[in-house]
């Protein structure tokens, strides 16, 4: 697709995307830099069924095309359904998004296994799941005129990938595992033409997160991990996922590109270390 004066440009023209967890938060930044890109969308949730259709209903009002996809990524009988309802609805899929995650914090002495593996059955099942239900459609049906690949699936990580995290061991490690299972799936499916990477936000103003940004105290205290010196926003994350998804990046696969302000730069050394 070119770039004009008169028309808009939208690289994932003709394109099917999910995107998971995306009533809110990340999630729905994504869809939205999805719709706006020219993809059709299904917009995944597990609760809150009307935040999902306001994301679907703006779309579809501005002229795209979306639909609701309710599941729980960790259960793979929801997830097999809800891949059958975006292939009655669109056709087929050509990007798969892996955003649904949630955390349950405790100190570890205190962690039940019920925090642990709720965390780890979304953040990181679930992104198998939705990983292999996606790939295993993009070789039933083959390649297509819409994209250089056969498929994409962008994983979406944190700056926990690499930076521990006490207190949050289960969100740390499910996200440590995502790097490994992301690149495990780049080098096996890399000659299949399949694109897999991964974005691994820093501090994104969202609900998740609001009692480290909501006061002022809270949003000074933040910063000071942030080079940049702002917070980051649920489009800054979109804007990277529509480029991974586009043949813009088609050399690009294994990856995980970090959409942080500089957090991973570990800025306490700038002074001291």
């Amino acid at each position: 697709m070119t770039r004009n004066a008169t028309t808009a440009y939208q690289p994932l023209a003709g394109q099917v995307a999910l995107v998971t967890g995306a009533n809110s938060g990340i999630g729905e930044g994504i869809a939205r830099c999805m719709a706006r890109a020219g993809a059709a969308v299904a917009i995944n949730y597990v609760v809150n069924p009307d935040a999902a259709s306001k994301v679907v209903k703006d779309i579809t009002s501005a002229g795209g095309k979306a639909i609701a996809a309710q599941a729980d990524v960790s259960n793979e009988t929801q997830v097999r359904k809800m891949f059958d309802t975006i292939r009655d609805s669109f056709g087929t899929l050509d990007i798969l998004v892996n955003n649904a995650g949630w955390q349950k914090d405790a100190p570890l002495a205190e962690m039940t296994l019920e925090q642990w593996n709720a965390v780890i059955n979304v953040n990181l099942t679930g992104q198998f799941l939705c990983a292999r239900e996606a790939v295993r459609e993009f070789f039933r049906r083959g390649m297509r005129p819409v994209s250089k690949a056969l498929g994409k699936i962008i994983c979406i990580s944190s700056v926990h990938e690499c930076i521990p995290w006490g207190g949050h061991c289960n969100y740390a490690a499910s996200k440590g595992g995502i790097l490994m299972l992301m690149k495990s799936m780049a080098q096996e499916l890399a000659g299949r033409k399949i694109r897999v990477n991964s974005i691994g936000p820093g501090a994104i103003q969202t609900p998740i997160n609001r009692s480290a940004w909501e006061t002022p105290d809270a949003m000074k205290s933040l910063l000071t991990l942030i080079p940049d010196g702002r917070i980051g926003q649920a489009e800054d994350i979109g804007r990277t996922a529509v480029f991974l998804a586009s043949d813009d990046s088609d050399y690009i696969t294994g990856q995980t590109i970090f959409v942080d302000g500089g957090m991973t730069l570990y800025p306490g050394f700038a002074t001291g270390g």
